[in-house]
This record gives structure tokens, C-alpha cells and sequence, in this order.
């Protein structure tokens, strides 16, 4: 872990770390072998995660002050129309939080732009409060490994400790075992690295 930090040149902006797993004697041509989970990081992210909150009335007034960006019912349907719009949105933030009544209406509109990114809303009661989901998700990250063996899993940036880096590694591999069928069995490699920099062999 100290090593990969170590090795990683100095660059002009904040690289991330990243945990690389790779799979073995698993077919994830069939879709209930595939991961998808999002995690909350013991010691966060160590950057800024984005979070937007599709939603009306109490809710939007709630999530005005802790989301990035508040989506109306109304906005729903303008950004629908503008393709553009949708998916600058849809690469700019990381998770969505959606009204629950509104859910099938995202899927509608939107659902061609965040599906494909995973980034299809989770949803919340009318007129919750978001606050703790949101404080929740600045600190996760998002497990997803589609059809390929290989993925990628930020786990914190080179300004954070080797130990916190290695914690939210431990937590990472832990939860991804349990997704597979034969645990560890089932994992041929690990490797961290950042953005930049060489990847250094874990497992």
C-alpha cells in the first residue's frame, strides 16, 4: 500500500488509488454472477462526491442545502428533451436520490442516460430528509464489474494515509467475497495503484 503511494510521482492534480481485482471461474455473462453494491468507505473517499436529488416540494427544500443539485418533477421532463443536458448531468454526478413516486418517471426519462453508468436513483420517501443518505454517499464508492473479470474500485486519493487507504481496501475485498461464490477462490488478483502511477500486486 506505502509502496504504491510511494511510487506515485508528484502530478498537478490529486490522483485517486484504486483497487483492482481481478476474477477467476466466474461467468459473468450471466447477469445474476454480476456485482453491483454500493459501499460506504470506513475512511471516505477523500474527495468530493457529487449527489443529486430528483424530487418536489418538502424534499427539494430539504435537499437544497446538503445535495449539489436539486432536480424538480417539472426539470424532469425539460431534461428529458435535451439529451445534451442528461448526460452532462448523468457524468457530472456520482449518485442520484430519487422521490420514490417519481421512480418509474426517472426510468422513463432518464433511464437511458444513468442506466448504462449505473447510476440509476436510489429511492427515498416523499418529503425524507436526505441529509443522512447523502452524508452517507459522499463516502461510498460503487462495486460494478458489468461482463468483465476485471474492475476498477477507487478506494481514496494519495493525500490520504497508507493505513486509511488500506482499510477501505480490507472492506472492499471483504464485501466482494461475499458476492462470490467461492469467496476468495474466486479472486485470481489484486492489485493497488493510482491514477498515474505503476500498480503494485496486493493479492
Amino acid at each position: 500500500m506505502q509502496k504504491a503511494l510511494d511510487s506515485a510521482k508528484k502530478r498537478k492534480f490529486v490522483e485517486t488509488v484504486e483497487l483492482a481485482i481481478n476474477l477467476k471461474d466466474v461467468d459473468l455473462s450471466l447477469p445474476k454472477n454480476r456485482i453491483q453494491e454500493d459501499i460506504v468507505l470506513p475512511k471516505g473517499r477523500g474527495k468530493e462526491v457529487k449527489i443529486a436529488v430528483i424530487g418536489g416540494g418538502e424534499l427539494a427544500l430539504k435537499a437544497k442545502d446538503v445535495a449539489d443539485l436539486v432536480i424538480t418533477p417539472e426539470e424532469l421532463g425539460t431534461l428529458a428533451g435535451n439529451k445534451k443536458q442528461a448526460k452532462k448531468i448523468a457524468n457530472d454526478i456520482d449518485y442520484f436520490i430519487a422521490e420514490a413516486p417519481l421512480m418509474a418517471q426517472v426510468g422513463k426519462r432518464l433511464g437511458t442516460v444513468l442506466g448504462p453508468r449505473g447510476k440509476m436513483p436510489k429511492p427515498i420517501a416523499p418529503g425524507a430528509d436526505p441529509a443522512a443518505l447523502i452524508a452517507n454517499f459522499r463516502k461510498s464508492v460503487t462495486v460494478r464489474t458489468k461482463d468483465k473479470k476485471t474492475f476498477h474500485v477507487p478506494i481514496g486519493t494519495v493525500e490520504m494515509s497508507a493505513d486509511d487507504i488500506a482499510e477501505n481496501a480490507d472492506l472492499i475485498m471483504k464485501r466482494v467475497e461475499g458476492h462470490l461464490e467461492k469467496g476468495s477462490h474466486n479472486i485470481a488478483s489484486a492489485y493497488i495503484k493510482t491514477t498515474m502511477g505503476p500498480a503494485e500486486r496486493l493479492l
